[in-house]
């Protein structure tokens, strides 16, 4: 199990776990972040991450992304 940030860009990945206080993972969960669903980097920026989740683009920060497990 690994933070986010770490994954490959293009691979498809398992949300293992969210990590957080309560107001954090709600957030990433009305974002559409749940554990085990699929979860796709398509791009890194700056540290930040532009994920596929549910069929849509979302943009995560390095924290937040550091919050998700695979």
């Amino acid at each position: 199990m690994m933070p986010l940030e770490f994954a490959e860009p293009g691979e498809v990945q398992i949300i293992k776990k969210i990590g957080g206080n309560p107001e954090t993972k709600k957030h990433l969960e009305d974002l559409g972040f749940h554990v085990g669903g699929e979860i796709r980097v398509v791009k890194t920026i700056g540290g930040n991450l532009i994920v596929n989740v549910k069929e849509c683009r979302v943009a995560v920060s390095r924290e937040l992304a550091n919050k998700i497990m695979i």
